[in-house]
């Protein structure tokens, strides 16, 4: 019998998320276009195992569900690239259901029989386990996509994973650093998901923010001004920041990605030096703005660059003052 969990306790006996998982349809594009925005060399990608090796069970039925995947290493989290084949599973029915983008952040623990019990009478159920090929570990898949807008994996392997960043001299990351900031989520309801969230993280509700005045924040979306109504919160976390943000009424990148996509992952961040050289090189490489504006405390500005052709997710840029 598990020990009752306090306020306090991670649901995953850690809160740290050290993978962002993309899937894709072309692994191959995909490795090329990650490899040029971190500046590590390109990675080959590798098939999981058949059915006798890996043993996948999806929504508790067997399946000859395949992958090919690259993992990339930053300085925070550890990308992983998935390309599934068309048989039932998790990645797939994501791909299919939603297109590409980020699929899951995942969780390293001691024991996944333990961890997975603990998730499973909190009211995240089993979605899909199966076992690794390069080495003794194997992963599950939880459902938490409703309550965290996003799935959560649970890994456990003999050895720990090798996350440790690529020392090869490559070639400069495209934005000057490879350092995956942040991760933002757009929710319906902020309060809620906060609670959720720091419920599986084992922290504390920080504050609530809300959007500064127009003359401070200086907001345009698509071109024109804005309010840019939201308020939302940052959560911290060992290696990365999540960001969870309920829009305004007024329009807004946060806006739009909620009525046009729902509750989901809107961008990933990158703290840049230039930003306005920074935008000119993404825009003349066909990556529009799609939003900008300063801090709601005057601190720093941002904006968010149209990359999901290529990188899956809106990439924001960050520059503090």
């Amino acid at each position: 019998m598990n020990e009752p969990l306090t306020a306090k306790q991670p649901l995953a006996g850690n809160n740290v998320i050290d993978q962002l998982a993309f899937v894709v349809h072309d692994i191959e594009q995909a490795s090329e276009a990650f490899s040029k925005l971190l500046g590590i060399p390109k990675q080959k990608w590798f098939l999981t195992g058949d059915r006798e090796v890996s043993k996948v069970v999806f929504r508790g039925e067997p399946t000859d569900s395949r992958s090919k995947l690259v993992f990339m290493n930053t300085p925070t989290v550890q990308f992983e690239l998935i390309e599934p084949n068309e048989e039932p599973g998790t990645m797939r029915e994501f791909l299919d259901t939603f297109g590409e983008g980020i699929h899951h952040l995942a969780f390293d623990v001691d024991s996944i029989k333990d961890t997975l019990s603990i998730f499973e009478e909190n009211g995240y159920p089993l979605l899909q386990s199966g076992e690794f090929t390069s080495s003794d570990g194997r992963y599950v898949y939880v459902d938490t996509l409703k309550d965290h807008k996003i799935l959560v994996e649970l890994l456990e392997s003999a050895e720990p994973r090798d996350t440790t960043p690529s020392t090869e001299v490559y070639t400069p990351p495209l934005l000057g650093t490879n350092k995956v900031e942040q991760l933002a989520i757009v929710v319906k309801d902020l309060d809620a998901a906060a609670k959720a969230y720091c419920k599986l993280l084992g922290v504390e509700k920080p504050a609530v923010i809300k959007s500064g005045p127009c003359d401070l924040t200086q907001v345009v979306f698509e071109g024109e001004p804005t309010e840019g109504k939201s308020k939302y919160m940052f959560i911290n976390t060992p290696l990365i920041q999540l960001e969870i943000i309920e829009p305004g009424d007024s329009p807004s990148t946060w806006k739009k990605h909620l009525d046009t996509y729902g509750e989901s992952v809107h961008h990933i961040s990158f703290v840049v030096e230039d930003m306005d050289e920074k935008i000119k090189m993404l825009e003349e490489m066909g990556y529009p703005v799609i939003q900008r504006g300063n801090f709601w405390n005057g601190k720093g500005r941002y904006a968010y660059m149209d990359t999901t052709s290529t990188f899956k997710v809106i990439i924001e840029l960050l520059e503090r003052y």
